[in-house]
C-alpha cells in the first residue's frame, strides 16, 4: 500500500537549503520515491497554515518511506538542512 511523506517547511537560508534539496532528491530517487509536490504555489482554503513550503513524496510502502528517511544518503542531506529551515515531516499510509 502506498505511503506518503509530507513535509511542512519554512526556509530560513535559501542557499543552504538548496544543498539539502539536491541530496534529498537523490535519496528519494534511490529509494523509489516520487515527488508529488515540491514547494509549488499554494492557496489556503480554510484556517491558518503557518508553513510557506509543502513537500509530498510518494513511496510504494511505509517500509520504503522509512528506508528513504533512515538512509545514509538522506541523513547526509538532513545535516545540510540544519540551520536552513524550520522543518516538520511525517509518513502517512495511503488509503
Amino acid at each position: 500500500m502506498a505511503a506518503y511523506i509530507i513535509a511542512m517547511v519554512n526556509v530560513t537560508d535559501q542557499d543552504k537549503y538548496k544543498n539539502y534539496m539536491v541530496k534529498a532528491k537523490e535519496a528519494c530517487e534511490k529509494y523509489g520515491g516520487t515527488y508529488l509536490a515540491r514547494g509549488g504555489d499554494t492557496q489556503i482554503m480554510e484556517g491558518a497554515f503557518p508553513w510557506s513550503r509543502v513537500v509530498v513524496l510518494q513511496f510504494d510502502s511505509m517500509e520504503q518511506a522509512r528506508a528513504f528517511y533512515n538512509s545514509a544518503e538522506y541523513q547526509a542531506g538532513k545535516k545540510e538542512r540544519e540551520g536552513a529551515a524550520d522543518f516538520n515531516m511525517m509518513i502517512v499510509q495511503g488509503a
